[in-house]
Formats: C-alpha cells, sequence, structure tokens
C-alpha cells in the first residue's frame, strides 16, 4: 500500500511538472495555457480604438483570418452562425445548447476579445441568467440581448414582436447580476424601430441605460438622419450600429462617419459570410464545369497550413516527440 501511495505521488508529481513544461512552451509561441491569449478588457477597447470595427466569424477559420488581418475584435452573430454551421435562416431555430458549442469553437480560434449575440437570452431571467454565466465562462467579453417575444426573428425582418419594456428591464438587471465580472460588458438591444417607430426604440433605450446596461443597441435605423438622430438623443453612451451589407434596411455609412455621430462600435454580420457563400458557389461552379483552381481566387497549401498555425503545432511535435521503447 505504501509503495502505491509512493508511485502515486511520483506520477503526480510527473504530471504537475508536465503541465508546468506544456504552459512554458505554450507561453513561448504567444498562448496562455489554455492555448490562447488574455483578452484586453471591453471597455478599454472602446476607450483606446473606437470605432471598433466588429465582422461575423461565422467559424473558427474566419476568427483565425480577422486576427490576422488586424482587427482589434470580432463579434460572433446568430445570423451568420446558424447560416454557416446548420444552414437555417435567423428564425429561432437553435438556442443556447445548440449555439454554446459553435460559439466555443469560434472563441478558441483567436486570442482577440469577442462580442456574443445571445438572441433574446432564450427565455426568462432564469434563461438570461444561464446565458450570461454560460458565455462568459466560454470566454466571451461583451455580449447583446434583445427585446424579442419569441419567436425571435433576424433584426432586419418584418414581423418583429417585443416584449414589454418592464420586462426586459428585469432581463437587463437579471443580466448583470449574473456576470461574475464587471469587466463582463452588456448591451441591451431594441427591436422597437421595425415595431413601434424611431420614437419609442429612443424611450426603451433611456429605460435600458437607466438599468444599467453597459451599452446601447437600436437595431434597424432606416435613414441616416435615424442614425444620427440615435447618436444625438444618447450622446456619451456606447452605442452600437448594425450595418447589415447586401440588403439590411440600415444605410451603409463610413466607419469615421458613425463615430462622428457617437457610434463606437460597428457592427457587420453579413459582409464576411454573404462574400464567402458567393465564393463557395463559384468554386462548386467552376468545379462541376471542369474549370482548374485558379491561384488568384485562392490561397495555396502554405499559405493555409500557415493560417491554421501548422508551424506551432510542429514545435509542439517536435518538443514533446519521443521514440516508444
Amino acid at each position: 500500500m505504501f509503495a502505491n501511495v509512493l508511485l502515486s505521488v511520483k506520477r503526480s508529481s510527473y504530471v504537475t511538472l508536465q503541465q508546468v513544461t506544456c504552459r512554458t512552451i505554450v507561453s513561448s509561441i504567444g498562448m496562455d495555457s489554455t492555448g490562447r491569449k488574455k483578452r484586453p478588457v471591453w471597455k478599454k477597447l472602446i476607450a483606446e480604438h473606437a470605432p471598433l470595427l466588429l465582422p461575423a466569424a461565422h467559424d473558427a477559420l474566419t476568427a483565425r483570418i480577422i486576427e490576422r488581418i488586424g482587427f482589434k475584435a470580432y463579434q460572433i452573430g446568430g445570423f451568420a452562425l446558424n447560416g454557416a454551421r446548420h444552414a437555417y435562416p435567423d428564425l429561432d431555430l437553435t438556442h443556447f445548447g445548440e449555439e454554446r458549442h459553435g460559439f466555443y469553437d469560434i472563441i478558441s480560434a483567436s486570442s482577440l476579445p469577442v462580442m456574443i449575440d445571445a438572441d433574446d437570452c432564450y427565455g426568462d431571467v432564469k434563461n438570461v441568467t444561464r446565458t450570461i454565466r454560460g458565455y462568459e465562462a466560454l470566454g466571451a467579453s461583451a455580449l447583446f440581448f434583445e427585446d424579442q417575444q419569441a419567436p425571435k426573428r433576424c433584426g432586419h425582418l418584418k414581423g418583429k414582436r417585443l416584449i414589454s419594456t418592464k420586462a426586459m428591464v428585469w432581463k437587463i438587471r437579471a443580466a448583470l447580476a449574473a456576470r461574475s465580472e464587471s469587466d463582463f460588458f452588456i448591451i441591451a438591444r431594441t427591436d422597437a424601430i421595425e415595431a413601434y417607430g424611431l420614437d419609442e426604440a429612443l424611450r426603451r433605450g433611456e429605460q435600458y441605460l437607466q438599468a444599467g446596461a453597459d451599452g446601447l443597441f437600436i437595431e434597424g435605423p432606416r435613414s441616416i438622419e435615424d442614425i444620427e438622430s440615435i447618436g444625438r438623443h444618447f450622446k456619451g453612451a456606447s452605442l452600437c450600429v448594425n450595418i447589415f451589407e447586401g440588403g439590411g434596411r440600415t444605410p451603409w455609412v463610413s466607419p469615421n462617419d458613425l463615430h462622428k455621430m457617437g457610434f463606437s462600435m460597428i457592427l457587420y454580420p453579413t459582409t464576411i459570410l454573404f462574400r464567402v457563400t458567393h465564393a463557395i458557389e463559384q468554386a462548386a461552379a467552376d468545379l462541376i464545369a471542369g474549370k482548374q483552381l485558379s491561384s488568384k481566387d485562392s490561397v495555396n497549401f502554405k499559405a493555409y497550413e500557415d493560417i491554421v498555425g501548422l508551424p506551432q503545432w510542429k514545435e509542439i511535435e517536435e518538443k514533446f516527440h519521443h521514440e516508444e521503447q
């Protein structure tokens, strides 16, 4: 028995030493013990890098490329995730239990801070609490959720119904109470413009900020004048605007002009997704037509292996490789 205890201690010591050595190795290639860098605080990002341009990553590879290109942060949106992962429209077909798996894969692929689209938080204040705790634990830095009534739908579709302002205020309070760190940035979104008009959206926005939301997201302004009105009305607040390229209701405005209007976070939920979709369609059409892959329309093998981190994995493999005895 004593020998077994000694063996257990030796094994424990070996595992501990191995874990420490692994942490040292991954640290030397720019990662922490989870394989990711520590992410900057969202409030600090806004203060130092506004306007934050936030393209949507629909998968892990996209998140990796967004970081390599030089963005300071990104978002994971339900519209892009549902389309890419399930080939579903954004019509409340997936919820927390399904989406968190996709979020985990994407967040693990990049060291950038990420904003998560949490839809309506999938239910009442209990669901809000679970959602906030779950996504914060995954490593998200910021999160927004909306005041739509289930079944929710894409913010640029018609037919949305909203919960009461009072019910959303309680959801916001529950979200603030659920987070473990005050740096976890919680944004309240209202879809009231489509349902009731801009004035109601402004009124709800006031209530949501008074409830303690860190930021405000008024979805679906239909004109530059609407965008300007929102910026003036909430001057000094941390504001999001959604530039839904390729058919959305909000007009395209340059990032610099949006920042001058008062917006510090600019979301691009479709820009990458729609280009990728077009590229897949074109590649499939060329393939069935018997056309050879063109180098000007693709990366090559070496570039792709660099994107997915082959050199880093090779380094780990070489440092820990051993011959079977």
